[in-house]
């Protein structure tokens, strides 16, 4: 079994100078002030970015509001699966300082993917390590609220799990949170909740969904 510490590195390495300078010539630097966004939740069109200096937090949707996933610092960078693939994003980005980045568009992200494969190995392991610690935490971009005894929610969440899309699953007879959460203006279909709109469109027909 591999060390928590080492999937965390691997998770979230640290580029050296020498990979940054292979880098620069196909991006360009951006800067950004303390607490702007560099992409939010349900973005399908993103950039790719390798942080110069300054730091940015990446967020996702829980029980409890936001939740901070890590928070990135100089020589780090952002992105998963989703990223590479064009889906849209489960997390957002956003800057806990000024920040310098170095911004790289996906089709020159994906020819670096193609010829360079020390850093091709990097970004595509870090993608996958990502991705499975968001599943693994059920955090993402959709939130599923229903009774495990209704066949509807059954069928949704067999859906998220079947496609492995992140969420997180709130009993209506087990979580005393859940009635503050409904009233928030969810998606609903029959007794189950999905949100975003964007994933009850993409599930199997589950009743007759309606908004508030």
């Amino acid at each position: 079994m591999a060390d928590p510490s080492e999937r965390l590195d691997a998770m979230f390495p640290r580029l050296t100078a020498t990979q940054i300078a292979r880098l620069l010539p196909v991006g360009r630097r951006r800067r950004i002030g303390a607490g702007e966004a560099l992409y939010e939740r349900g973005s399908a069109k993103r950039a790719f970015y390798v942080l110069l200096e300054g730091r940015v937090e990446i967020a996702s949707p829980s029980r409890v509001g936001e939740e901070r996933l890590v928070i990135h610092e100089a020589g780090e960078f952002t992105g998963e699966v989703d990223m590479i693939s064009g889906r849209q994003s489960l997390v957002s980005a956003r800057a806990l300082d000024a920040t310098e980045l170095l911004e790289i568009d996906l089709a020159d992200l994906r020819h670096i993917v193609q010829t360079d494969a020390e850093l091709s190995e990097l970004f595509l392991r870090a993608f996958v390590l990502r991705r499975a610690h968001l599943i693994a935490n059920t955090l993402g971009g959709v939130v599923l609220v229903g009774s495990g005894h209704s066949a509807d929610t059954l069928r949704l969440k067999a859906f998220l799990v079947r496609n492995g899309h992140p969420h997180v699953y709130l009993d209506v007879e087990r979580d005393a949170g859940v009635e503050a959460l409904l009233d928030r203006s969810p998606e609903v279909i029959s007794d189950a909740w999905v949100s975003p709109p964007a994933a009850a469109r993409r599930a199997p027909r589950a009743g007759r969904a309606t908004r508030p």
